[in-house]
């Protein structure tokens, strides 16, 4: 689900600090006024999401999901995501499956989810990250 509307935040989710880490570097050279936050696995990205959710400034616009995490997966996180976010948070916020996985039912089961918004290949670059905001945000980057 894209908002095109303005990018305000994002959430990294991935177990592996140095690809968030990468990541914030990478949106960071986008020179975009943008809050980055990182959850090191789907529990603390559902916590983060639902504790944010009452405030909509701090709430994240894109969330860049990892599928292979330990204590909670991306699956796992978008099973409790359908059950647990509110409607209203949902439509604010655009999902992206990130992963190092080339296997197609991954593939087809992030289309055929309705809150998954995109799916992208590790590892990202700064170009993907452009791309993908472009695709997603009514964005202006240079």
């Amino acid at each position: 689900m894209s908002n095109l509307g303005r990018l305000n935040s994002i959430l990294l989710v991935d177990d592996d600090e140095a690809s968030n880490f990468l990541h914030s570097i990478f949106i960071n050279k986008l020179d975009l006024d943008v809050e980055i936050n990182s959850a090191l696995n789907g529990q603390e990205a559902l916590d983060f999401i639902l504790g944010k959710g009452q405030s909509e400034l701090e709430l994240p616009c894109m969330v860049m999901l990892d599928l292979r995490m330990p204590i909670m997966d991306g699956w796992q996180f978008m099973k409790s995501y359908e059950e647990l976010v509110p409607k209203k948070l949902k439509e604010q916020i655009t999902i992206v499956l990130v992963t190092i996985s080339d296997n197609q039912e991954d593939k087809d089961r992030a289309v055929t989810n309705e809150f998954i918004a995109d799916f992208s290949q590790k590892p990202l670059s700064d170009d993907t990250f452009k791309q993908l905001i472009q695709k997603h945000f009514s964005l202006a980057t240079t």
